[in-house]
This record gives structure tokens, C-alpha cells and sequence, in this order.
């Protein structure tokens, strides 16, 4: 397959590509996955092996919203509630595993991460398919998530089977990880969905957590431009910062938006324009420690620490 035929809006295709084993980059409200048949170790391998990712982190399992999801997982009270109230959307539980769920998806752990994703498209894939995926960002380890299929296509190329074309994701960043493994419910990533949104709709109380790592993305460097990116608690700061390296001849750029709604959608897009235009330092200016900036200030801190 030419490159220019790696990218695709057939459902059909993406569906028999993976069924026989293939791996499918597929659009999602947060960012694009690498897809696989989640019981297809082969299959699996490869989306290990294509992103360059230890088989060690664990995968999050995308799920139909027909599916018997304690087939994969033991959904506690708490666990079903937020699964009722939110999913399809953009939340992953992390629960007790099955015994269905192999090693190779849950990197050796004994919690799965299960998600029900929010995109038509690939909701309708999940259905015909009617077989669960794990789908990782379809993007080089620790490098910056995509939200486009031509940023796909520009970092895994050939390597991936087809690219499944849903247009630009809606979000812009990834799923809230929440650890329901016990009624002590905890962020363990954060995202759009956040503790407050939560307890408004359900009244189950979240705390966060800064701990080791449970679940995918949870690394300390992790969603890096080649472009080195530092921190700006200002616009002010970023731009006094940006002055002084043009006027030490070195290429630098201003990553902000006053709207954290708008941030969060164009975050990627503008680590991946630093990189295009060649800058070497990103001034990256931190959003208020609160809903949805709480998780762009994560993925920036992660950046930075690439």
C-alpha cells in the first residue's frame, strides 16, 4: 500500500485489516490510536514494537458500548456509576482484571485500564469488529500525541496497515485515568473529566494522585517535541524569555492560549509546529491549576522533562 492510500475513512477496511491481525490507527474524541485486537498477541506485539514502547506499560483496552464490560474488568459500585454517567467519553477506569485479559495488555499488572471511546467512527468500527482494541496514541513512544491523521501518517508512516481518517479530534488530549480498584477513588492522569465534574454528576468524591506509575501515560517525561520546552508561569515571562534567545540567535517559540478549552485542543498541534519550523527552546506558558488546565499542566510538565 502507497502512503497516500495508508489514509482512509473505510470502516470496512479497518475492520478486516484488523481482524486478520493487522494494526489500524483509528480517530477518537482525545487523541489517535494505534489499534489491535486486544486478544491478537502478534497483533499487539506489533503496536508495541511500531510505537517503540515497553511491553512493560500497560494498554488501554477501547471498548463498544455493547460490550459485557465485566468480561474484562471487576467494576466496583463507584466504577459503574461513572462508567453509566460518562461513557462514551473521555475517562478510563483502571479495576481489577479478568481473567480473559492476557499479560501483554496489562504489562504483568492486575488491573486493566477499560475505556468506551466517544467518536462515531470508531464506534461503528468497535461494532462491526465486535472484538475490543487497545489502541495507545499512534505515535513514537514518549514523543507528542497526535490529533490528526497526517500526524500519523508523518510518524509512523509505513509501519502502521491504514489510518483511519475521523478529522481532527475534538479534545485534544488524553482521557482521565481514574484508579477504581477500591472505594478510595483516585486521578491517576488527568484530562478533560475532571474530580469536580465527577462529584457533581455522581457525588463520588476523587482525590489525585502523584504516585508511582499505574497506567499508561503516567511517565515522568512523556509527550515531547525534539524542541526543548520550558515552563512560563506568565505570557509576560514567556515573551521576556522569547526576546532573549532570538537576540542570542537561537530559534525559539510561545506556546499559549488564554482559553483552556482552545489550549488543550491545540496543545499538540503547536509542539509539533515548533518542531516543523525548527525551533530549538518552547516557551510554554502553564494555565490556571484548575478543570481542564490542571491536565494541559501535565502534559507541559511531562513535555518538559522529555
Amino acid at each position: 500500500m502507497n502512503t497516500s492510500s495508508r489514509v482512509s475513512t473505510d470502516i470496512d477496511a479497518a475492520s478486516s485489516i484488523l481482524t486478520h491481525g493487522g494494526i489500524v490507527a483509528i480517530p477518537t474524541e482525545t487523541v489517535y490510536g494505534l489499534a489491535a485486537i486486544a486478544l491478537n498477541e502478534t497483533a499487539v506485539g506489533r503496536v508495541f514494537s511500531t510505537k517503540g514502547r515497553p511491553t512493560s506499560h500497560p494498554l488501554i483496552v477501547h471498548l463498544s458500548p455493547n460490550d459485557d464490560y465485566g468480561r474484562w474488568g471487576v467494576l466496583n459500585e463507584a466504577a459503574t456509576s461513572i462508567a453509566a454517567a460518562i461513557w462514551p467519553g473521555p475517562i478510563t477506569l483502571l479495576v481489577p482484571r479478568t481473567r480473559l485479559v492476557p499479560d501483554w495488555v496489562t504489562g504483568g499488572r492486575d488491573t486493566v485500564a477499560l475505556r468506551v471511546p466517544a467518536h462515531d467512527m470508531t464506534l461503528s468500527l468497535l461494532k462491526q469488529l465486535g472484538d475490543a482494541v487497545v489502541a495507545p496514541s499512534a505515535n513514537r513512544f514518549g514523543q507528542v500525541s497526535p490529533t490528526r491523521a497526517e500526524h500519523v501518517l508523518a510518524d509512523l508512516g509505513e509501519d502502521v496497515d491504514l489510518i483511519l481518517d475521523g478529522g481532527p479530534c475534538e479534545i485534544g488530549i488524553e482521557s482521565t485515568i481514574i484508579e477504581c480498584t477500591s472505594n478510595n477513588l483516585q486521578i491517576l492522569r488527568p484530562g478533560k473529566i475532571t474530580a469536580a465534574h465527577i462529584a457533581e454528576i455522581t457525588g463520588l468524591q476523587l482525590a489525585h494522585t502523584d504516585g508511582p506509575s499505574r497506567a499508561p501515560g503516567m511517565m515522568i517525561a512523556h509527550y515531547a517535541p525534539h524542541a526543548r520546552v520550558e515552563l512560563c508561569a506568565s505570557l509576560v515571562e514567556a515573551s521576556e524569555k522569547n526576546s532573549h534567545y532570538k537576540n542570542g540567535g537561537i530559534s525559539s517559540c510561545i506556546v499559549h492560549h488564554e482559553d483552556p478549552a482552545e489550549y488543550a485542543l491545540s496543545v499538540y498541534d503547536d509542539l509539533r509546529a515548533a518542531d516543523t519550523q525548527g525551533a530549538e527552546v518552547v516557551l510554554a506558558v502553564m494555565p490556571p491549576d484548575h478543570g481542564i488546565g490542571k491536565a494541559i499542566r501535565d502534559r507541559l510538565t511531562k513535555a518538559a522533562a522529555g
